[in-house]
């Protein structure tokens, strides 16, 4: 009897030196899930659109909580390292609309495709890739994911097509990587995004046509973040209803702050598309908190105010954080705590924190890639050859 009072005193005396929030967590019963309501979204040419509810479970609202806080503190110390001269060269942060690239993600399935334009960080990490990959491709090391060659604009990872530097590009390039899905008979489907800077693009309106006549399983997806560089929709285009421009292409217009209408929404757009249906188009409405690219100050054109109302009203992850909380999925303490691992309780916070922190050590030490391989991956599979360098006399080796 002796042994068993001092085993439970020393395990009370154990709790009692712990936080006591973290032994309120630990002993705390949450709800497995919850049912919320959701924005209806707009919609054109469909006649049902995505639910006005959806159901959230506590594992799904921690990963997706976890999800956003990473590519935010990422794209914070991405702006830290270019202001230090560490990272040099474009650099487009998505920071603001991480219930775009979170939401979109988990609308899919892991073997459907996206294809995006350079505002490309948090898709390369939902899509798979590491944050030590992405901030070393960032600095241009031999780590990065594009072995450093890539930079800012153009990551790439499985079923992922990057980041596309020339405005609205990668839109035709994601029409064709629908018609492949047709064409091999997968029921698969490719997610092809752009902003509204480049929603004018005459290739657009080509890339929709043929979509449209073939049926293709493409979703259209425009990220209206109110700014094409620094120029308002308003001024920019004659129509802002970017879910209609497809005319033809059925459209709907989604809260794009909120990860969970972003996920309805897909869902709902990825199951029309694998029904045979053909392409449809959805507008993310979102926001940034940085200007366009780093050499953008983002204030010129709009004022401080109206960014710190966005970050006040609509921030995507205090509308989850509070959702969660006010569902009794966790607490407000419980938001720093994900789960017992390994003995001990993680705080989510502190553990993105030093994930960001190693991966940016990481992305300054790591050597840049040697001079001679300039020249390799040029093509995917093909016998080495000789590639001319700055001028004659310098040759590199093409390694595929």
């Amino acid at each position: 009897m002796r042994k068993m009072l001092a085993a439970v005193s020393r395990v009370l005396s154990g709790a009692s030196q712990k936080p006591a929030s973290r032994v309120l967590v630990a002993s705390r019963n949450f709800a497995n899930d919850a049912t919320f309501e959701i924005k209806k979204c707009d919609l054109h040419r469909l006649e049902e659109g995505p639910p006005v509810t959806t159901v959230l479970t506590r594992e799904d609202g921690l990963k997706y909580y976890r999800m956003m806080q990473t590519v935010r503190r990422m794209e914070l110390k991405a702006d830290q390292l270019y202001k230090q001269k560490i990272i040099r060269g474009f650099c487009h942060l998505c920071d603001g609309q991480e219930a775009c690239c979170v939401g979109l993600e988990a609308g899919i399935n892991p073997t459907d495709h996206l294809i995006t334009a350079y505002r490309a960080h948090g898709f390369t990490f939902t899509r798979g890739l590491s944050v030590r990959e992405i901030l070393a491709e960032l600095t241009g090391r031999k780590g990065g994911c594009a072995k450093g060659k890539g930079g800012s604009m153009h990551m790439y990872a499985k079923n992922f097509y990057g980041g596309n530097g020339i405005v609205g590009a990668q839109v035709p390039l994601g029409a064709g990587i629908a018609l492949a899905c047709k064409y091999n008979g997968k029921d698969e489907v490719c997610l092809t995004l752009y902003g509204d800077g480049a929603a004018n693009q005459g290739q657009i309106f080509e890339a929709y046509n043929m979509a449209a006549l073939w049926k293709l399983p493409c979703i259209f997806i425009c990220e209206n973040n109110r700014y094409g560089m620094g120029t308002s929709v308003e001024r920019a285009a004659a129509s802002t209803d970017y879910y209609k421009r497809g005319d033809f292409i059925p459209g709907l217009r989604v809260d794009g702050m909120d990860i969970l209408c972003v996920r309805e929404a897909t869902r709902f757009a990825a199951a029309y598309c694998r029904s045979g249906k053909g392409p449809i188009l959805m507008e993310l409405q979102t926001y940034r908190y940085h200007g366009h690219s780093m050499s953008d100050p983002g204030v010129s054109y709009r004022t401080r105010e109206e960014i710190q109302e966005v970050r006040s009203k609509s921030d995507p992850i205090m509308l989850l954080k509070d959702r969660m909380v006010n569902s009794n999925l966790a607490s407000v303490e419980e938001l720093k705590v994900q789960s017992l691992v390994h003995g001990g309780l993680k705080e989510i916070d502190v553990e993105v924190r030093k994930e960001i922190e190693d991966a940016a050590q990481f992305a300054t030490a790591d050597p840049e890639p040697p001079l001679e391989e300039l020249g390799y991956h040029i093509y995917s599979s093909d016998p080495p050859f000789e590639v001319r360098g700055a001028n004659q006399w310098i040759k590199f080796k093409s390694v595929s």
